[in-house]
């Protein structure tokens, strides 16, 4: 069976404006417990913010993020996966980009998120039902 980007994704998306604070981001994503927030700007996404790039550009630089907009330190252009894509395929493009959090998309339509943890625990979960496969198939015969 073909697992799909969509079977997985997150479909709860965070957005924020590219006109919005740094800090207000920071806000918004605080609030939905979520380590990253698409970049809107006028109602189409255009990148990607993440608490690595609120640490690594705007606290180690000391700049103030009240002050510093999230355009400013956004990842652009933004790297998407349409949502029937396999896994495998999400999974190289976040190699690939060296990512982790890829938006699921098509066109400027934003379906969702998929993670690298959702990848993980997905396959995790099917390594686990395929040891039980053989584990059942061979234990009738060790008898």
């Amino acid at each position: 069976m073909v697992y799909r980007v969509k079977d997985l994704m997150t479909k709860d998306i965070v957005d924020v404006s590219v006109d919005d604070t740094v800090a207000g981001a920071s806000k918004v994503m605080a609030e939905k417990q979520r380590g990253y927030a698409l970049v809107l700007k006028e109602g189409r996404p255009v990148g990607i913010v993440t608490e690595r790039d609120l640490v690594w550009k705007v606290v180690a630089k000391e700049m103030d993020p009240s002050k510093v907009k999230v355009g400013e330190i956004m990842a652009s252009p933004l790297i998407t996966v349409d949502p029937d894509a396999d896994l495998s395929t999400a999974a190289e493009i976040m190699e690939k980009s060296r990512i982790r959090r890829l938006p699921v998309a098509r066109g400027d339509i934003l379906y969702g998120v998929v993670t690298t943890r959702d990848i993980v625990q997905h396959f995790n979960e099917y390594v686990k039902r395929a040891v039980l496969d053989v584990v059942r198939f061979t234990i009738p015969t060790l008898m």
